[in-house]
């Protein structure tokens, strides 16, 4: 790190102050003059057809200005970024309780919550779909037309039947996984707004405005160039931002009253309307040697994908990318299904279907340690994938592979040093319990090959020598705008503190893809660097005419050029700006654009396998279990992090301890509970996330600095595997203080009570 002045280093965010001190303005605090509010009319029903929708009582309501159904929709009535198969405003079928059947705007939020309610709907219910297993079958009611599944991915790689013959041990479990909300602090919030040229912006949370601003042009037949999507600040998204929500029910409430209308959802609406983690059944038969080495593996996996497809097909994808571990594999058989139920919508969230399987892996080669009695770090060593090993679906890993580096590390945590010494049982309290548990795992960065990843940035040089980077990433807490602004610091020479950012805006960015897939910091930033350096080039051009010397005979430091070998030649950024605007009239402005590296081979019929880059990390945990009443309580945690080479110490250990207490929740409390397609938990009485009080003493985070050749200054992103392994450690922490093994998460205190009365 010693060679860069703000790479590595812990640069104060960005956003901090305004976010502190309640100056920022989020979406849900957005108001303008004539400001109408918005509500959306929700089925009664998870599955039943539409015959007849009456708004004529909503729209007799005084101070009602509209009330929109699916005739209103001018364009598609759809959405979707993969598939465009759910509906703006359902027409003839509802396919679970959230769906939207008709909107109102109205003057005041109450009056519009009152003509919502006015809207009467006659429905006739149809037979449920509640199991993805079942669902599959023949006979199984029919949530689309065309069947329930989705998406069916299979990979075979060797003869998994004749290596289990070979197999000195043969490990076997199905193993579940719960439906997880993103809880985000913001719910979907958000105006449309017609502007004076007949542009329509529209200001909602999200996580690509450009997709947004695609997918509302054939929804509301607009020109994309007719519609402005402002999609930062956000207030929290994990994915659940990824597909659109309201943006579409705001576009057209706006169209129809010619006035600007919000729309903020309740907590409620919020759970009940939008996407979850992938609940997952996954079967898992695990062959190895008595040497520890891993000889096979057959999977089995039922991903709920709930009403609508949203991302269900890439999450599947990436679980069986995953299935297998960042283990060496020749003999795999992994079947895939994503299906269709009458549960709610399942979609993008943290790990993008990496956190399930790991769980099950990570399981699996907790037993197979214990089975042979080989410690748990010395039977991964032995099978970890290192740099140049083909994948367990077939790719060869060109990019670095920090597995054994993190291994490495993990030996090298306060946890495992005194992983030996912890009191197995309380003295006083001989009912508490201890263990300690480990996890490993690796998370592909981008979006893979086969789809379009790119990276675009805006750069603009500033009156004062400072500079101005637009990139249509999105910062949802992450830290990613702090990450930019060192970027640019550090390629133009300049202070931190003369670089702002503009994030999401269709306007004032370029494209650079999606805020997911861990791929923020390598896409975003490598395009900044790109486009540094062709501003570097102007202005160094321009400062060696005004020095009247050589390009070659300059170099740059904390905003000035430097004539080399005389330091007291010189001439600073700001002076070059004048000098711009005095003889051109204006600044200059470069663009960055790049395409994302991808694998030496394309897997057929699963689009965007296999990924090129990934992240690796290990996730160990401390926990205490009270064998009275089942519940665990995570003491201590720490996490080993391969992501190359760090841009923000700050940033990154912010999000392995967010990332580790998000893990900590999915593992033993965090599940929506849905029953014949009604939802149970609907708000954080019910639904329980894990507080402060809740999180670890202590959160231990250890980079591991294996530096990627393709990333900016040899970064990779790591925001999705600081969660995906945390559930499993904690899992096999549980096991190692009472013995019982699960393979249900959440570990509930009921679901662990009742382990232990077994």
């Amino acid at each position: 790190m010693g060679e860069y002045k703000y790479i590595g280093k812990s640069v104060p965010r960005v956003d901090a102050a305004e976010k502190a001190t309640g100056h920022i303005k989020y979406m849900s605090d957005l108001s303008f003059p004539n400001m109408l509010w918005g509500k959306i009319v929700r089925s009664k029903y998870p599955h039943a057809k539409i015959l007849k929708i009456d708004t004529s009582k909503a729209e007799a309501l005084p101070g009602v200005v509209a009330v929109v159904t699916w005739k209103d929709v001018p364009g598609l009535n759809g959405f979707g970024i993969v598939v465009p198969d759910q509906p703006v405003l359902c027409e003839d079928k509802v396919r679970y309780i959230g769906d939207a059947v008709a909107a109102v705007a109205a003057e005041t939020k109450e009056i519009a919550e009152k003509a919502a309610n006015l809207v009467e709907v006659e429905y006739e219910p149809l037979p449920l779909v509640d199991d993805p297993i079942k669902a599959i079958s023949e006979d199984a009611p029919k949530v689309h037309e065309g069947g329930n599944v989705h998406l069916h991915t299979k990979i075979v790689r060797g003869d998994v039947e004749k290596a289990f013959e070979e197999a000195d041990l043969i490990v076997e479990h199905t193993y579940y996984t719960g439906r997880q909300e993103h809880a985000f602090l913001e719910t979907e919030s958000g105006v449309a707004k017609l502007e004076e040229d007949g542009t329509l912006s529209v200001y909602a949370g999200s996580q690509y405005p450009q997709r947004d601003q695609m997918q509302l042009s054939r929804c509301l037949a607009l020109n994309p160039r007719k519609i402005h999507v402002v999609s930062y600040p956000v207030g929290g998204a994990f994915g659940g931002k990824d597909e659109l929500t309201i943006q579409p029910i705001l576009g057209l409430l706006a169209l129809k009253t010619k006035r600007p209308v919000k729309i903020v959802l309740s907590r409620e609406e919020s759970i009940i309307s939008y996407w979850k983690r992938h609940p997952m059944i996954m079967k898992y038969k695990t062959g190895v040697k008595k040497d520890g080495t891993l000889v096979a593996n057959k999977v089995e996996i039922y991903a709920d994908t709930g009403a609508y497809a949203s991302l269900g097909g890439p999450v599947l994808n990436l679980a069986v990318e995953h299935a297998c571990g960042p283990y060496k594999l020749d003999n795999v058989y992994i079947d895939g299904y994503c299906v269709y139920t009458n549960n709610g919508v399942a979609g993008a969230f943290r790990g993008f279907g990496v956190p399930q399987v790991t769980f099950a892996m990570e399981t699996q080669m907790d037993i197979i340690a214990e089975k042979l009695g080989i410690d748990p770090i010395e039977l991964r060593k032995k099978n970890a994938l290192r740099r140049g090993d083909v994948s367990p679906i077939g790719n060869k890993l060109t990019t670095s592979v920090g597995t054994v580096a993190v291994l490495e590390g993990v030996k090298e945590t306060d946890l495992w040093k005194n992983k030996d010494k912890i009191e197995k049982v309380d003295k006083e309290r001989p009912w508490i319990k201890r263990g300690f548990g480990f996890a490993l795992t690796y998370q592909g960065t981008g979006l893979g090959i086969g789809l379009p990843d790119y990276g675009g940035a805006v750069l603009r040089f500033r009156e004062d020598g400072g500079f101005i980077v637009g990139v249509g990433i999105v910062d949802y807490g992450q830290g990613t705008g702090t990450s930019y602004a060192q970027i640019v610091a550090e390629a133009m020479k300049c202070p931190v503190n003369k670089v702002s950012v503009i994030l999401g805006d269709t306007d004032l960015t370029a494209d650079s893809g999606p805020t997911s897939a861990s791929r923020g910091v390598y896409t975003g930033g490598r395009a900044a660097i790109i486009a540094s350096k062709r501003m570097m080039k102007i202005l160094k051009e321009k400062a060696a005419e005004l020095l009247s010397v050589s390009p070659e005979d300059l170099e740059a430091e904390g905003g000035y050029f430097y004539v080399k070998n005389q330091p007291d030649v010189s001439i600073s950024y700001d002076k070059i700006a004048m000098e711009f605007l005095k003889t051109s009239g204006h600044l200059p402005q470069t663009e960055g654009y790049f395409l994302m590296p991808i694998a030496d081979i394309k897997i057929k019929d699963a689009f965007g396998l296999p990924h090129h880059i990934f992240a690796y990390s290990g996730h160990l945990a401390l926990v205490e279990v009270n064998t009275l009443t089942g519940q665990t309580k995570v003491l201590e945690g720490a996490e080993v992090v391969d992501g190359g080479i760090v841009v923000n110490r700050q940033g990154f250990e912010a999000q392995v301890e967010g990332g580790y207490v998000m893990g900590m929740g999915y593992g033993l409390m965090e599940d929506v509970k849905i029953e014949k397609g009604i939802f149970k938990t609907v708000n954080f009485s019910t639904y329980i996330i894990p507080t402060v009080k809740d999180a670890p003493k202590r959160i231990q985070t250890v980079p591991v600095h294996d530096p990627e050749e393709t990333g900016p200054y040899q970064a990779k992103g790591i925001a999705e595997t600081v969660m995906v392994a945390t559930a499993p450690a904690i899992t096999n922490a549980i096991h190692s203080a009472t013995g019982i093994r699960i393979f249900k998460i959440p570990a509930t205190s009921e679901l662990i009570y009742n382990l232990l009365k077994e």
